[in-house]
């Protein structure tokens, strides 16, 4: 789906991708500034406020809660409201949302306190390989395809029940999937199209499965509300749009309830930590990027 096509009636092509290029900067401005605070003994809630305060300081807002997901977690992970967990000898993964006016860039990175270089390489040679290959025409198989053999030339596995993905106005995951290993079909790409390649890299079961932990929801719809507490915390939810939010942002007296009632309600959704299945190790690279003619334009660069 080529997202320069079916606009807004007030808003051009250019207009849209500059929101789009503006979004990627921030998000790879940040992202740099962050590697740099990672270290042992650094707290993840410093970093995690470090990274979302830098955000709104650059002029964009976050699409979602920047992810920090150690060793096994693969991703969802984020700080809860009064964290005090540190970094050790960990696989850390930053992945970092921005968003301006609804227009996301997505981009990841791996930092290593644990001695993994080369699976931290993998998953990073993996996204420059896809890279490569890109343009206007190419399925999205011969990506998952590339991916794969890049992987497993490291001697890892890429994670397979995890995918790329398509970017559009205020949704964080839309079509198309972009596989990380080879699948026999794809989807071919457009001129415009905007997606997010992001391998994993794993040196445990290459599947990851749903952990117990949940600190990030979605709001997915809305209904009447009936006690005041939940209600109120709803108004805040309403104001992230179809964007992930972290429990921490919320304010107010009893969160968990209010976040319970409204997810047996169906109103909103929440994402699950995501772990390898084996307890393997796992190292994550990801860039937002426009499809073109005869290559593509990595906007988180």
């Amino acid at each position: 789906m080529n997202q320069l096509n079916g606009l807004p009636e007030d808003e051009t092509a250019k207009e849209i991708l500059t929101k789009y290029i503006k979004a990627g900067k921030v998000a790879s401005m940040v992202r740099s500034e962050a590697v740099k605070k990672v270290q042992v003994g650094a707290s993840l809630l410093e970093v995690a406020t470090f990274v979302e305060q830098r955000i709104v300081e650059e002029g964009c807002k976050p699409a979602f809660p920047v992810n920090i997901s150690l060793n096994d977690n693969a991703a969802h992970a984020t700080p809860k409201k009064d964290d005090t967990s540190v970094f050790g000898e960990d696989v850390v993964k930053i992945d970092i949302g921005t968003h301006f006016d609804g227009y996301i860039g997505d981009t990841a990175v791996t930092v290593d306190l644990a001695g993994k270089d080369d699976l931290v390489k993998s998953s990073k040679d993996a996204l420059e390989s896809a890279i490569k290959i890109l343009h206007a025409g190419i399925n999205t198989k011969e990506i998952g395809e590339i991916i794969e053999e890049t992987i497993l030339s490291y001697g890892y596995k890429p994670v397979s029940n995890l995918t790329g993905h398509g970017l559009m106005q205020y949704f964080t995951h839309a079509p198309p999937p972009i596989p990380n290993v080879k699948v026999e079909h794809g989807v071919v790409l457009e001129e415009g199209d905007i997606i997010a390649i992001e391998p994993f890299a794993s040196d445990g079961a290459g599947r990851v499965t749903d952990g117990h932990l949940k600190e990030i929801y979605r709001l997915v719809g809305e209904k009447p509300i009936r006690h005041p507490v939940v209600r109120k915390v709803f108004s805040q939810i309403v104001e992230y749009k179809t964007l992930p939010f972290a429990k921490r942002w919320l304010t107010g007296t009893r969160i968990d309830f209010a976040l319970l009632q409204l997810e047996r309600a169906g109103m909103i959704s929440g994402y699950p930590v995501l772990k390898d299945v084996d307890g393997g190790l796992i190292s994550q690279a990801e860039h937002t990027l426009i499809i073109t003619e005869n290559g593509c334009e990595v906007l988180t660069r």
